[in-house]
């Protein structure tokens, strides 16, 4: 499988969108202390959830359980390469979206 193709067409996709959102911030940013405003206005309060953290660590989950199971698929039906990867990462990154979920649901009545 030749992804060359792909990997361009995510990077074109990617990376522009990417270069325009940091200009444009560096220009916010310049004018605000060109005014001599304090740029703490726009970083708002950082903190870090742990819910955001649970939901990115069961998604991760989710996808490498996805591609172990598109790699049996794989090798022991007669489903393209393709198709039993992208199927089984889609499904169980939802699945595990799901689960994520769940959890915070049960939290959120909990308090």
């Amino acid at each position: 499988m030749d992804i060359t193709g792909v990997v361009a067409i995510i990077s074109v996709f990617g990376v522009i969108p990417l270069v325009v959102f940091l200009v444009h911030r560096h220009r916010e940013r310049q004018a605000l202390i060109e005014k001599g405003m304090d740029i703490s206005l726009l970083q708002g309060e950082k903190k870090c959830s742990t819910l955001e953290s649970l939901k990115y660590g069961v998604l991760l989950i989710g996808l490498a359980i996805g591609i172990l199971v598109g790699n049996i698929l794989d090798a022991y039906t007669g489903l393209n390469e393709e198709v039993s990867y992208f199927s089984m990462i889609f499904l169980f990154g939802g699945l595990a979206l799901l689960v994520f979920y769940g959890i915070a649901k049960k939290q959120e009545e909990q308090k």
